[in-house]
């Protein structure tokens, strides 16, 4: 176990299915991020075939980088530290966490906190913001193209996310937003290999930036879509969250979600160790040399307990897989 990590006592997450008493209303489609999508798409396959055709492999060994850190910015930053105060950061990592958001360019790290702080109080509701319920394709990235909900609007002003702006590095990255991303995500990321190794412009443009940019996001999507319909349920098996490991691998550990919905506070959402979780290797590396603390973890007795009252009786299944 990595320094100053605590067993923690907090109440766990209890869902219940929650009965809709109104229909889902019509998906209003924003046309504006339609052709947004379709152009960041046609960008990224561009990309694709150049990356094929011309990259050195000094281009894709980084490209594979910049998605981990891209990456982190949405794991270790927007989701676990900042959305589930899982753990606290102390300054320098906290900067650091701001400019890889800003590099994963998935919203500024107050509204994605906000949205998933929704997303998982009124998960599978009117109110979800990605509603599974809705189907694949509006949880995965057609929530991104239609105009919110009402319910999402009015039932996400009663949750509390003042402590999110309370900190002065989120306030800082709200307000220059727009300059920060695309410095991180497509200014800096393509100038690299340009200047450092002689990349050819149009790959370090549409390979490091688009490309890079369009299978992140994908790789994010997927635990708001796939995690929630295919997979087992070892927790919790009244909610739609799954196990789902390809997306834990992909999201670098964001695919144990069953066990994150059920303890959302837990810094490693999952039990399986660094298994599928890159993130809780770099959060653990963090805590070693001290720019992480107070990390957050569900007690083996509490898991155990909520396995055996709520779970779907996968878990031995689980737990050999990972022996194994």
């Amino acid at each position: 176990m990595a320094p100053n990590v605590v067993s923690s006592t907090l109440p766990e997450e209890h869902h219940e299915p929650q009965q809709e008493t109104k229909p889902l209303e019509p998906v209003q489609i924003v046309w504006r991020n339609v052709l947004l999508f379709i152009a960041l798409h046609s960008a990224a396959l561009y990309g694709v075939y150049l990356v094929i055709l011309k990259a050195a492999l000094t281009s894709w060994l980084y490209g594979v980088f910049l998605c981990f850190l891209s990456g982190l910015g949405v794991t270790a930053g927007a989701h676990r530290l900042w959305t589930h105060k899982a753990y606290k950061a102390k300054l320098p990592l906290r900067i650091f966490l701001a400019f890889c958001n800003c590099m994963a360019l998935q919203n500024d790290l107050y509204e994605w906190a906000r949205d998933h702080r929704v997303h998982h109080k009124f998960a599978e509701t009117n109110a979800d913001p990605h509603n599974v319920n809705r189907g694949f394709f509006f949880a995965h990235m057609g929530w991104l193209m239609a105009k919110k909900q009402r319910d999402v609007i009015e039932k996400g002003k009663t949750v509390d996310i003042s402590d999110v702006w309370a900190d002065p590095v989120v306030r800082f990255q709200h307000r220059f937003y727009v300059p920060l991303c695309a410095l991180a995500c497509f200014i800096i990321p393509a100038a690299i290999p340009y200047y450092c190794w002689g990349e050819d412009l149009y790959v370090s443009c549409f390979g490091a930036g688009f490309t890079r940019y369009v299978v992140c996001l994908h790789f994010t999507w997927f635990v708001n879509s796939a995690a929630h319909m295919w997979g087992n349920k070892p927790y919790d098996k009244n909610i739609s969250a799954v196990e789902t490991k390809w997306v834990s691998a992909l999201a670098i550990g964001e695919g144990f979600h069953n066990y994150h919905h059920t303890f959302p506070w837990d810094y490693s959402t999952s039990e399986l160790g660094y298994k599928y979780n890159f993130t809780t290797l770099f959060i653990d590396c963090m805590a070693y040399i001290g720019q992480a603390y107070d990390l957050k973890t569900a007690s083996k007795e509490s898991v155990q307990q909520r396995k055996l009252r709520t779970g779907d009786g996968s878990y031995d299944e689980l737990e050999k897989k990972h022996k194994d």
